[in-house]
Parts: structure tokens; C-alpha cells; sequence
């Protein structure tokens, strides 16, 4: 296995764990007919989603999530730290796009930061 798989394969998956948030959010969250279909069924798994990822929103939580899994990162040494750089990063990317950005920028940051630090 080549050494660069691992960062080939991140580079492919990125972009799409992107388009995936922005689906989310365009087609979930900010869909108008997902507002009268929840106003009138709010028992619909989508509208159940809908209302979690609302919460998870409002409350920061997958924002403040990337951000400790990003410092944790830059504490653990060699493969663990790239790992959870990479977790951080999957994290961080639907918290920029979900309202969350103010906290998920420095996620990225610190992420992006450790996955490109040597390893002694």
C-alpha cells in the first residue's frame, strides 16, 4: 500500500462529505416544504432528523465537537492524532456549512494543521 493512499483517499472524500453537508442543508433544513410537511406530520423520520439536526444546530454541539477532537489531535502523537484529524475534519465540515462556522473555522484550522505536521 502507497503512503499516500491514505491522504489521496481523504482528498476524494472531502469534497463529497462537502456536497453531502450541503444536501443537508438545501434539501433538509432550508426546504420550504419541509415546513409544512413538519407543521402537519411531525412524527415523519425526516422531520424527526430535521428537528435533531435543528437542536444539534442551535446548541453548537457538532461544531464544539470538531473543535475538542481537533485539540485532542494535536496532543496525540504519529497515526492516532492524523486519525483523529481526519475525524475532526468530518466533524468541522458540516458544522461550517450548518451555521456553525464562528466555532468550526478553528476546527478546520487545527485540523488541517495537524494532518500536515511531520511526525518525528
Amino acid at each position: 500500500m502507497s503512503r499516500r493512499l491514505p491522504l489521496i483517499t481523504l482528498l476524494l472524500f472531502l469534497p463529497l462529505w462537502l456536497a453531502a453537508s450541503y444536501g443537508v442543508r438545501y434539501v433538509l433544513m432550508e426546504d420550504a416544504q419541509w415546513v409544512g410537511v413538519c407543521a402537519e406530520q411531525a412524527q415523519v423520520w425526516q422531520c424527526q432528523a430535521r428537528s435533531v439536526m435543528g437542536l444539534m444546530i442551535h446548541f453548537r454541539v457538532i461544531a464544539w465537537t470538531a473543535l475538542g477532537l481537533a485539540l485532542l489531535a494535536q496532543l496525540l502523537p504519529a497515526r492516532a492524532g492524523w486519525r483523529l484529524a481526519v475525524l475532526a475534519l468530518v466533524f468541522a465540515i458540516p458544522a461550517l456549512v450548518l451555521y456553525s462556522a464562528s466555532i468550526a473555522v478553528f476546527a478546520v484550522v487545527l485540523a488541517g494543521l495537524r494532518l500536515v505536521r511531520r511526525s518525528s
